[in-house]
């Protein structure tokens, strides 16, 4: 029987029972490829000219798009709830609480996508597709084109934001390996996908503060001509909002997505003790070295572990609502 009689005989099965037994028909909705394709045909291409752009003045600007999916994911599931300003009945959103003030950025860059999107199809992308979408065309441009994967759609916006939940499930760069795979596990990911998706830190900046303490004024294994050259860079007591310089995390080749995280993190040239730890099993270990050393065997897995991050929890169906500005939830 094909798929799509499959589902007609599914549909057909519910409708029947809603009209013998009353009940409510289920909020939850899969994800799918082309969600847009008849509500909005022009969205994803709308999103990859802005994303495009946006990063040919500014490499950090995908960089961004990649980190805000994954703090925004991690908290409340996918649903645009780090994109919450303060508000008098929400005072405190999650976008102010420490592991994304100052560091997360793009915010701006979203308002743009949004904007662009709704002049051609008012109401109708979520906020939390458009994350999706940036997050996606953000690492095929900074891959330059070797890792290229379609992201399915239908998520809905959150209407719930507090500064206390990200420090629920985002664990600090000081955190040890048994620590980073619980907070993965926790919402369904792995120990593989833990070592996939850090090699997102092969792109982007780091706040001072983020590693000094535990790698620089702490013996650690990083190397010595490394920190020899953060120390130059970085205050002895970097603090958020402080004295907090930037740095970049892959010294090699730091506006492009690749495996050079992997080489990086064998070398002891890596930022956080969150990378490092990624030796301190045999089986990690083993994750780091095959990424490094097999040309194209981290991209492709990669780009199902973003499909799979950008899955987490997830708003469908009756859920959620779809934001008229991703900064403000719909009152009306």
């Amino acid at each position: 029987m094909a798929v799509g009689a499959e589902k007609l005989n599914v549909l057909v099965a519910c409708a029947l029972l809603l009209l013998a037994v009353g009940c409510q028909a289920s909020p939850y909705w899969p994800l799918e490829i082309g969600f847009y394709h008849d509500k909005c045909p022009q969205a994803e291409s709308v999103v990859n000219g802005v994303v495009e752009y946006a990063i040919s003045k500014n490499p950090g600007n995908g960089a961004a798009m990649i980190r805000m999916l994954f703090h925004d994911c991690f908290v409340e599931g996918c649903d645009a709830s780090i994109f919450l300003d303060p508000t008098p009945f929400s005072p405190t959103p999650e976008k102010l609480s420490p592991p994304n003030d100052p560091s997360v950025r793009g915010f701006e860059l979203i308002d743009a996508i949004k904007e662009a999107v709704e002049a051609v199809c008012p109401g109708v992308v979520s906020c939390a597709d458009i994350l999706a979408f940036a997050a996606r065309d953000a690492s095929c441009i900074l891959s330059k084109g070797t890792v290229a994967f379609d992201m399915p759609s239908g998520r809905r916006d959150g209407t719930f934001s507090n500064a206390s939940e990200p420090l629920k499930f985002l664990v600090p760069p000081t955190s040890n390996l048994s620590d980073l795979v619980d907070s993965f596990v926790v919402k369904g990911l792995n120990a593989e996908d833990l070592v996939i998706l850090s090699g997102a830190h092969t792109i982007g900046r780091s706040h001072c503060s983020s590693f000094v303490s535990d790698r620089l004024n702490t013996p650690s294994d990083i190397n010595g001509g490394l920190a020899w050259f953060l120390r130059s860079q970085c205050p002895a007591d970097a603090t958020p909002g402080g004295n907090d310089p930037v740095v970049m995390q892959d010294m090699v080749t730091p506006n492009v997505l690749d495996r050079q995280y992997y080489k990086n993190v064998l070398s002891h040239t890596v930022l956080f003790t969150s990378d490092a730890a990624l030796l301190t099993s045999h089986e990690t270990a083993r994750m780091v070295e095959d990424n490094a050393k097999i040309p194209g065997w981290w991209e492709g897995r990669f780009a199902k572990s973003m499909v799979k991050l950008a899955g987490v929890e997830v708003k469908t169906g009756h859920q959620g609502q779809i934001r008229k500005n991703c900064r403000a939830i719909n009152y009306h």
